[in-house]
């Protein structure tokens, strides 16, 4: 899967930029040409939303695949979802979705519920997901995007920034570092990114996250790591009734 995101919609954290320089990251229509270029046209499509956002899928090669791949889309919503949820069936009850509601949608429901009532903090319904996942949410109506990575690592996720300062999203490494150069890392496990509050650890909610300095065998800074301080602290903003935005939960100011 591959999601590229403008700068202007997506500001990654800084640290995610290689202080090296490169002239080798490509810009993001280059990205996607040469994503479908390694791929069957006849099962692979790609979504263009201007220069906002391109979304790219690839079904698995066989019908039952050893990690689901998922794509999915309703009222302007798209999501790509990677894994399974151990706990679908009751969180598909929890919701008061349909028996046949995969983790795709239920997510994309979840987010919904989420923008729109705020009943419950991102964090705890992310915690609230038993199994192995990853996916990206792009809301074209709000113009926000919504990514997140599951604690166990049994799916991998990498981020890194194309040559026009987007940011670009796959679980293919190889693609990651052709697009990017040396501007990318590992999606942090356990963490959400939303692009109006950036990045956290639903894991661990009241910590904040910080930049790691990670150097390659060549001896080349590349983009940052990030991990859950473990020495720092910060206080989630109050929610105010049922009408309180989920986007504005998140990290304020240190306690």
């Amino acid at each position: 899967m591959l999601a590229i995101f403008n700068k202007e919609v997506v500001q990654p954290p800084q640290e995610l930029n290689s202080p090296a320089p490169s002239n080798s990251a490509k810009m993001p229509q280059e990205i996607v040409k040469d994503f479908m270029s390694c791929h069957d046209p006849n099962n692979a499509f790609s979504v263009c939303f201007g220069n906002t956002a391109m979304l790219a899928y690839v079904p698995p090669n066989n019908r039952y695949p050893i990690q689901q791949r998922l794509f999915c889309s309703l009222d302007n919503i798209y999501c790509i979802f990677l894994g399974s949820l151990n706990n679908l069936c009751s969180l598909n009850k929890q919701y008061g979705l349909s028996k046949c509601t995969n983790e795709a949608m239920f997510v994309m429901q979840a987010y919904r519920t989420l923008r729109d009532r705020g009943p419950y903090p991102a964090d705890q319904v992310l915690k609230d997901l038993d199994g192995s996942f990853g996916f990206v949410i792009y809301d074209s109506t709000a113009g926000t995007v919504f990514a997140a990575l599951g604690a166990n690592e049994g799916v991998s996720l990498f981020w890194g920034i194309a040559a026009d300062g987007s940011v670009v999203v796959s679980d293919n490494l190889g693609v990651i570092k052709e697009s990017c150069a040396k501007s990318f890392a590992p999606f942090p496990a356990g963490c959400m990114f939303h692009s109006e509050q950036g990045l956290m650890s639903f894991e661990h909610p009241t910590r904040k996250m910080k930049a790691m300095p990670r150097i390659d065998s060549e001896g080349v800074m590349c983009g940052a790591n990030f991990k859950v301080d473990v020495q720092s602290r910060v206080h989630n903003m109050p929610r105010v009734g049922s009408e309180a935005n989920w986007a504005t939960w998140g990290p304020s100011s240190p306690a």
